[in-house]
């Protein structure tokens, strides 16, 4: 039994790096934190522990999360320190030996936090609560509070594909979810504390209810019917797993936003093969063109990986001719790193990361040309725009249906409303649009 009096008065501080599905986790968390007594407060603050919660998708990702947190440790030398996430899990003796971390743990021992926390005293050494994450068939519901408009909810975690590039598998375990009931309760008390818009998120979202006999599709429907919620949005949701009749619905449905998020990872057959992925390019031109033919203004962003293993100078051309030729409104590029214990460092032939940059530069460029292309389409047009509550140098951001950002001038009365808005122009840095409200 956890003698919660030991945590009263005390302050903690959060910080968040990755991903919405760790956002997610982290607040659940803090509110496991809060309800044992804890105070929480900004980053910025001092605190009596600091938690952070990591990622490691990347070589980059690791080197971040190392820096972030030898600063906080520096300018708080006597709190209490905390790693947890997919670093953690994955790396734990390297987190471990940052000097002034006090506790680490993995992927499913943060959850249990306060039973390892007693009396959150500074140690010599971090202890390590990291188990074998691939044994766990445990899923944790969580979501993320503290914005009212926008909230992320977990509906999925871990990811049986093993893809040769990826580490995930090794950091989150095996493919898991609750029930649609269950998960429907967890979306229902995200409304009750104010969300309008819902983000299901997760590490393969479309493999959602596969042990239990449900089934993603059947989620979003249930979804569908719960009358306090305004907009639904579907993250990262692989391309063999988002079916017609999921983009039917999302086109016939008022609730679920016309805005895809559709992993492609290289637009080049070979390497897609190399990658041990599920699909070949000739399926996910189909499903751009599926969601293209029943909605027409849909946002579709894309996830692709350059300079992977095996990737040669022509593999790349074909992959930016794929994508140039395809209605999509946004890329996430991410530059290729090596990743311990993954089946891509069996290749031989290695990308040099000079060339790795250049053309993670290349689709940069194509993809704010594409931002710019889609975003000019709509100008003229009146559209609704759910508005959040942070002022940026006198303005008020919010989100069109299709995910266009959208800047007025700032009033509070206009947090987390929906409002009609006329698109007007793209904004100087050209990452959102000015509108008026009419």
């Amino acid at each position: 039994m956890i003698d919660n009096s030991v945590f009263e008065n005390k302050k903690v501080a959060f910080h968040t790096f990755g991903c919405k599905l760790n956002f997610s986790e982290t607040s659940t968390v803090a509110r496991t934190m809060m309800e044992a007594g804890f105070a929480k407060v900004d980053i910025s603050e001092a605190a009596d522990v600091y938690v952070f919660n990591t990622c490691s998708v990347t070589e980059l990702a690791d080197k971040k999360c190392k820096q972030v947190i030898r600063k906080a440790i520096k300018q708080n030398p006597d709190a209490f320190v905390v790693v947890t996430g997919c670093f953690a899990q994955l790396k734990p003796d390297d987190v471990s030996n940052i000097e002034g971390v006090d506790l680490v743990l993995g992927s499913n021992e943060k959850f249990d936090i306060l039973q390892y926390l007693e009396d959150c005293k500074k140690t010599d050494h971090a202890e390590i609560h990291a188990g074998e994450i691939g044994k766990n068939k445990t899923f944790k519901p969580s979501f993320s509070f503290g914005d009212r408009t926008r909230c992320f909810l977990k509906v999925q975690d871990g990811c049986d594909y093993f893809c040769s590039y990826c580490t995930i598998p090794f950091a989150r375990g095996r493919s898991r979810s609750d029930t649609v009931a269950r998960t429907v309760e967890q979306a229902r008390k995200a409304a009750a504390g104010g969300a309008r818009e819902i983000i299901l998120t997760g590490v393969n979202i479309g493999d959602f209810g596969k042990a239990n006999g449900e089934s993603f599709y059947e989620l979003v429907q249930a979804l569908d019917t719960i009358e306090s919620i305004d907009r639904f949005r579907i993250s990262s949701i692989e391309p063999n797993l988002l079916t017609d009749e999921i983009i039917r619905f999302v086109a016939a449905s008022s609730k679920f936003m016309p805005h895809f998020h559709i992993p492609l990872q290289s637009g080049s057959d070979k390497v897609l093969k190399l990658m041990k992925r599920k699909y070949d390019t000739a399926l996910f031109k189909q499903k751009i063109e599926a969601i293209k033919a029943l909605m027409p203004h849909a946002f579709i962003g894309v996830d692709v990986i350059v300079g992977v293993s095996g990737e040669s100078d022509d593999d790349f051309a074909e992959t930016h001719q794929f994508l140039s030729d395809l209605p999509i409104s946004q890329l996430h590029v991410f530059t290729y790193s090596e990743r311990p214990n993954t089946q891509a460092l069996k290749i031989e032939e290695v990308v040099p990361v000079a060339a790795r940059k250049e053309r993670s530069k290349v689709l940069h460029a194509l993809s704010d040309k594409m931002t710019r292309y889609f975003y000019k389409q709509f100008v003229g047009q009146q559209m609704p725009v759910l508005f959040e509550g942070a002022e940026h140098d006198g303005m008020i951001n919010g989100f069109t249906p299709n995910y266009i950002k959208v800047a007025v001038p700032y009033k509070g009365s206009l947090s987390n409303t929906i409002k009609s808005v006329k698109l007007k122009h793209l904004s100087l840095g050209n990452s959102s649009m000015d509108g008026e409200l009419i």
